[in-house]
């Protein structure tokens, strides 16, 4: 029997995790739910809650919760939970780990294999993360592709038919959008642009934005409140979506908070009209980058056959709008935009273990990867002159190498910066790693060193460099400004993250393998008992009575049963508590 390989949208927002069963696409549900919110949080027992439970706690206990911990990837940074430190790669470690058991409990086996989907345009950095955080979860990451590469396998062609499409996905904290051509089932991206800092997240900002200022208009200032902040910034998103219906959305929060010994109500409409009007930057924005990778394909707006909507953000109403007048046409979006990428990754961990889906991936790179010499730029001598190796929208993988010259006398060492960017001044690109060439021969100027770099298919650069007289090679590894992990480090921090999910050193666990339904319901109970001290009798015989319906409906493996009784709870805890 092989190994299972399964598929992984890690989202800024949301994640989802699918795998392939006798041809056919699963993407699967928890609880009856297909989506998973990317939320990571401590309750107030210390266990870890992971997706809908974290996001409920998030109103509450901000401070103890994280969301969005994508837009962190790949940078030396770290986030507190609980009052302690966790770095990115950490935190989505916890959300790969549910995804994981997830499907382990749907599949009923050990899974220890992923495809996993990053945004195209995510540096060598943030995809390295990326991979990291899969090791720490207990996964071996077969392969990453990009998330508009993995849409277009999904919507794919028919043997005899041929297409361009244009993939675009904005979601909830980065936006890409790829140029793919489609012919005899086989999928090529002919180019990718994109702004991994552009999202529905932007989206919520502005409204949350908007809301801050109604009340500063009222004398009201929340900013330094975070248990108010956080329900405005959730009362924002709520706004969003019924905005992707309705014309109008009333956004209503009571008792915000006290001020001046007031209880603060919270009631203001928004317009659609004037929700467009806040984004229209951003839009403009995504235009533009659809343009820059058309341009990259050497295509026009007229040689697009099909435009797909990837990402829940891809619901506001404007953007479909905005691309029939760029394109003419009607945008592409039968299938769920937020389930359509895991979907695709799990299609390539099919390829990947042999099945036939019928289908064909060749990808790209979305930056030029170089280093920097002496040169000139706008005719003057310059030491930093950028020196392309890789291209942009090169054919993964791809391995490409340049010869360079010392250029004094008896030179024992090189210093060689690796840069990604388009920019011909490299101080003006992204440097993602130096290393040092040592031991070089004692020779006149001239000396010739080789750099080549290989660029695998889950689009981390390798470095190696050669001194062409000597013969002698070396394969570097790149000490990059951002913090990557050891082995030791990684070791260490998988053991940190198995103990938040109560899994011994061999790798049992407690509670992973359970529903998230079962999940929340447990720490409920936790929480419900830890107030009996502090409610009223009455309360306390309700309470005490949900508990004992859930705890029947636990018994018997009953979520369904969970519901109500959950809901219910929640409801008079939540009432407690504010």
């Amino acid at each position: 029997m092989n190994d299972i390989i399964i598929g992984i949208d890690l989202g800024t927002t949301n994640s989802e995790v699918a795998i392939v069963e006798s041809g056919k696409v699963t993407v699967i549900a928890d609880a009856g739910k297909k989506i998973l919110p990317s939320f990571v949080g401590i309750d107030d027992n210390g266990e870890i809650l992971v997706g809908e439970t974290a996001c409920n706690q998030y109103l509450i206990y901000p401070e103890r919760t994280v969301k969005s911990i994508k837009r962190l990837m790949g940078q030396d940074a770290q986030v507190a939970m609980a009052g302690q430190a966790y770095t990115p790669q950490e935190i989505s470690a916890v959300i790969l780990k549910r995804l994981k058991a997830i499907a382990e409990n749907y599949a009923g086996r050990t899974i220890g294999k992923a495809v996993i989907t990053v945004p195209a345009y995510f540096s060598d950095a943030q995809r390295q993360a990326t991979h990291e955080a899969g090791q720490i979860a207990g996964l071996e990451v077969v392969r990453m592709i990009n998330e508009p590469t993995a849409a277009a396998l999904v919507y794919g062609t028919g043997p005899d038919e041929a297409k361009r499409m244009l993939v675009y996905d904005l979601g909830g904290g980065t936006f890409d959008v790829s140029v793919v051509g489609v012919q005899a089932g086989v999928v090529e991206v002919l180019s990718s642009h994109g702004d991994n800092h552009l999202g529905g997240d932007d989206f919520d900002q502005q409204i949350v934005d908007y809301i801050l200022e109604h009340l500063k208009q009222q004398g009201i200032d929340i900013t330094g409140h975070s248990k108010a902040m956080a329900r405005v910034t959730r009362a924002a998103e709520k706004a969003k979506l019924v905005l992707s219906d309705e014309p109008f959305a009333q956004i209503e929060e009571e008792y915000l908070l006290e001020h001046q010994g007031t209880p603060i109500h919270l009631t203001l409409e928004l317009a659609r009209s004037a929700y467009e009007d806040m984004i229209a930057d951003y839009i403009n924005a995504t235009l533009d980058a659809a343009h820059i990778a058309l341009k990259g394909a050497k295509l026009t707006a007229s040689d697009i056959d099909e435009i797909i909507l990837v990402g829940g953000s891809t619901r506001t109403p404007c953007i479909r709008e905005r691309l029939f007048d760029e394109f003419g046409f009607e945008p592409h979006g039968e299938v769920d935009p937020d389930l359509c990428v895991a979907m695709g990754a799990a299609m390539q961990a099919a390829m990947i273990n042999g099945q036939d889906i019928g289908t064909v991936l060749v990808d790209v790179t979305p930056y030029t990867y170089g280093t920097s010499a002496l040169g000139y730029l706008d005719g003057m001598p310059y030491p930093y002159q950028f020196i392309p190796i890789i291209h942009k929208n090169s054919v993964l993988p791809v391995h490409k190498s340049e010869a360079f010259m010392t250029h004094q006398d008896g030179q024992r060492q090189v210093d060689v910066r690796i840069y990604q960017g388009e920019d011909p001044d490299a101080l003006n690109n992204i440097e993602i790693g130096e290393f040092m060439i040592e031991g070089l021969l004692d020779v006149p100027a001239g000396n010739i060193i080789t750099l080549a770099l290989d660029l695998d298919l889950n689009g981390i650069l390798h470095v190696s460099a050669r001194e062409k007289a000597s013969g002698k090679e070396k394969t570097i590894t790149i000490n990059n400004a951002i913090s990557r992990f050891a082995a030791e480090e990684l070791a260490d921090a998988k053991q940190r993250i198995d103990g938040l999910f109560g899994e011994n050193a061999d790798g049992e666990e407690g509670f992973a393998s359970e529903s998230a339904a079962a999940a929340e319901a447990r720490q409920l109970i936790k929480k419900a008992e830890s107030l009996f001290e502090t409610v009223s009798s009455e309360d306390k015989e309700d309470m005490v009575g949900l508990i004992e319906t859930i705890v029947a409906a636990l018994e018997v493996g009953d979520d369904t049963g969970l519901r109500e009784p959950v809901e219910r709870l929640n409801d008079i805890i939540y009432y407690l508590e504010s």
